[in-house]
């Protein structure tokens, strides 16, 4: 596996848990029923987990360690989910049988594995024939902005430095139906998503969030421990996303690839 690049601290987990299956897994919910068993790789603190399993029979989710578990499992607990069960595993090597699983869904986790096209593979074989295999995933690279600003620029070159660094792919939303097919998949519907941060209140939590992210998370810390950054440079980094968020121009598109395999 891959180092996790955003790591799980407060500022990163503020980020996730706005995450619901209405906003995250939109290409997939068609195709859902209440007779379905779903698998969820990568789960993290369980919001979509928790809204898949009020639509499907039964949800298993996989994380890769017990503290990434637990966040999931409280989740669940939380929202008094009885239809879901967590377990710890490497989507590379799922301690799963064939054919076991009706859909399976990963979302924002194949840009964080070392190998993507064993992930898809693993994630085929658990599905049984006919069955569904969704994934999604930003594209850095096609993140856009305005005003132009040299710090988000920065920002940029920093988050894919890192996430590159820890052997991840930051482009993965433009490589999806390539690993899908890599994987040995025939029937494949590609497309795409974005999220737009324009209102003052979107603005201010997208700018605060990531202000944060640089200076108080995983990510910061792999900055300074490589070398890439400074501190100082990541508090003027900080600044430039909270004068993004505060110029009433301000404008941020996210681009998100998806793929939906017939298994």
């Amino acid at each position: 596996m891959t180092t996790y690049t955003h790591g799980h601290a407060e500022a990163v987990l503020r980020s996730h848990r706005w995450r619901t299956a209405e906003n995250w897994a939109a290409h997939l919910l068609p195709h859902l029923r209440d007779d379905q068993r779903l698998l969820d790789v990568g789960s993290g603190p369980g919001t979509i987990t928790a809204d898949l399993a009020r639509i499907v029979r039964e949800v298993v989710a996989v994380e890769i360690n017990d503290a990434a578990a637990d966040l999931t499992r409280a989740e669940l607990l939380r929202q008094g989910v009885t239809n879901a069960t967590v377990v710890v595993g490497d989507v590379h090597a799922l301690d799963l049988t064939d054919d076991e699983f009706d859909v399976v869904h990963a979302h924002q986790v194949l840009q964080h594995v070392s190998d993507p096209i064993g992930a898809l593979r693993e994630m085929l074989r658990v599905t049984r024939p006919g069955g569904l295999v969704a994934a999604r995933d930003s594209d850095y690279g096609h993140f856009s902005w305005y005003p132009p600003t040299a710090g988000l620029d920065r920002w940029l070159e920093l988050y894919d430095g890192a996430a590159r660094a820890n052997g991840g792919e930051p482009h993965a939303g433009r490589m999806l139906l390539a690993w899908a097919h890599a994987a040995g998949a025939t029937d494949v519907v590609a497309s795409s998503a974005t999220w737009c941060f324009a209102t003052p209140e979107d603005r201010t939590w997208w700018g605060n969030l990531w202000a944060d992210r640089l200076t108080s998370t995983a990510l910061a810390r792999q900055l300074v421990d490589s070398g890439r950054a400074t501190p100082d440079e990541l508090d003027d980094v900080a600044a430039s996303w909270r004068g993004w968020a505060d110029d009433p121009d301000g404008w941020f598109s996210v681009l998100h690839g998806e793929v939906l395999i017939r298994a």
